[in-house]
C-alpha cells in the first residue's frame, strides 16, 4: 500500500512511539504527549487513544491508565482489543476518571489510482474561497463547521446541476501534507455516483499536488465504505479515542 511507511511516522508522532512499533507482536502502551506534526483534533495530550494497523494495538493514554491497560491488553491480539466486549471493561475505566469513548474511526490510504467521470459541471474552490459555505448545515462531512486554522480546508469541489450544488467532496489538512477527504451529497441526488466522482476527483488532485489523501468513516456507513473502495482508497488503520464526560447541570426551582 502506498503511504504506509509516512503513516507510520504520522501515528509513531501522535502516538509517542517509534515507527517500528507498529510491526511488533505485543501491544504498545506509552505515556501521551502532545508531540509537533500530529493532527491536531484537540490541544492537549491523549488522555487515551488506541490504533491498529490490523495487527498489534500502540495505546497512548495518561499515567493513571497505564496499570489497567497493561492487564487489560495483556495476551490479547491487539485488534481484538477494538471489539465491544473488550471495550467495555475500558469503558468503565474511564467512567472512573470521567471519560467516555469516543467513536470509532476507520482509515482509508489510496492504493490505487482511480478514472473519475461524470457528466455533471464542476465548480472548484480554494483556500478562503472556501469560507464562504461555513454555517452551512448541507456541508457537514466536506467541510469544518468554521475556519480551524489547526487543520484547514484547502479545497473543496462541487457537482453542479442546473445551476445548484449537488455534492461537494472537501479536503482539510490535518497534519502536514495529510489531507483528509469528506463528502456531501444532496438527497435528491444520491444514488447517481456523484459522491464516488467527487472524491475520485479530489483525490486525484491532492496527489498531483503531492500530498496524501486519505479517508475515515464509521464501522457502520457502507455506503461511505463503498465510495472510498471505488475511488482506490484502502483500509489502512483503525483509532479510537475518548472524550470528557459532560456533565449535566441539576437545575432547583
Amino acid at each position: 500500500m502506498k503511504h504506509i511507511e509516512d503513516l507510520k511516522k504520522l501515528l509513531a508522532t501522535e502516538l509517542n512511539c517509534s515507527p517500528e512499533d507498529f510491526g511488533r507482536e505485543d501491544n504498545v502502551i506509552t505515556l501521551s504527549a502532545a508531540n509537533e506534526g500530529r493532527r491536531i483534533y484537540q490541544q492537549e495530550p491523549y488522555f487515551f487513544h488506541m490504533v491498529t494497523l490490523g495487527g498489534n494495538a500502540v495505546i497512548t493514554a495518561d499515567e493513571r491508565l497505564h496499570p489497567f491497560l497493561r492487564e487489560w491488553s495483556s495476551g490479547r491480539t491487539g485488534h481484538f482489543l477494538f471489539e465491544q466486549p473488550n471495550l467495555l471493561p475500558l469503558e468503565r475505566e474511564l467512567n472512573r476518571h470521567g471519560y467516555t469513548l469516543s467513536q470509532s474511526h476507520h482509515m482509508f490510504l489510496p492504493c490505487k489510482s482511480s478514472s473519475p467521470v461524470g457528466d455533471f459541471e464542476t465548480e472548484w474552490f480554494f483556500g478562503e474561497e472556501i469560507h464562504r459555505f461555513y454555517g452551512d448545515e448541507r456541508f457537514p462531512n466536506a467541510i469544518c463547521d468554521r475556519f480551524r486554522p489547526e487543520r484547514p480546508d484547502t479545497l473543496v469541489v462541487c457537482a453542479v446541476i442546473d445551476g445548484e450544488i449537488a455534492g461537494m467532496a472537501g479536503c482539510s489538512e490535518d497534519a502536514k501534507g495529510w489531507q483528509q477527504i469528506g463528502i456531501d451529497v444532496m438527497p435528491q441526488f444520491r444514488s447517481k455516483g456523484i459522491g464516488t466522482n467527487l472524491v475520485s476527483l479530489l483525490k486525484t488532485e491532492i496527489e498531483k499536488r503531492g500530498d496524501i489523501p486519505f479517508y475515515g468513516t464509521s464501522l457502520s456507513n457502507l455506503h461511505s465504505w463503498n465510495i472510498a473502495i471505488k475511488c482506490g482508497f484502502r483500509p489502512a488503520w483503525t483509532e479510537i479515542g475518548c472524550k470528557k464526560i459532560q456533565q449535566r447541570r441539576t437545575e432547583w426551582t
